[in-house]
């Protein structure tokens, strides 16, 4: 095989790797209710964090560094609840 054709079957091999593991993770997302945007020191504005499950986990961490809590936009509660761990302790029978 010479070089030219190892440089095509490479490129091909990378985007297909990249196509592949950008559909795998837009399926494996998992979105939490909270976010926080953080307000930034200088005015400029900070950044955003998307992992929380409460309100009051998402207050707790703006607290003091400065920043607010929104809904996220992107949650799915349908979906959340699809996603839930089975339920481990039986029910009981009356």
């Amino acid at each position: 095989m010479n070089q030219k054709h190892f440089a095509k079957l490479m490129v091909v091999a990378t985007a297909a790797g990249m196509l592949l593991a950008t559909a795998v993770s837009a399926n494996a997302a998992i979105y939490y209710p909270w976010c926080a945007r953080y307000s930034g020191g200088d005015g400029s504005g900070g950044g955003d964090n998307c992992y929380f499950e409460t309100r009051q986990q998402c207050m707790e961490t703006v607290r003091g560094i400065g920043g607010v809590c929104e809904p996220n936009g992107f949650y799915d509660a349908a979906r959340a609840d699809e996603r839930a761990p089975l339920r481990t302790t039986p029910k009981r029978r009356h």
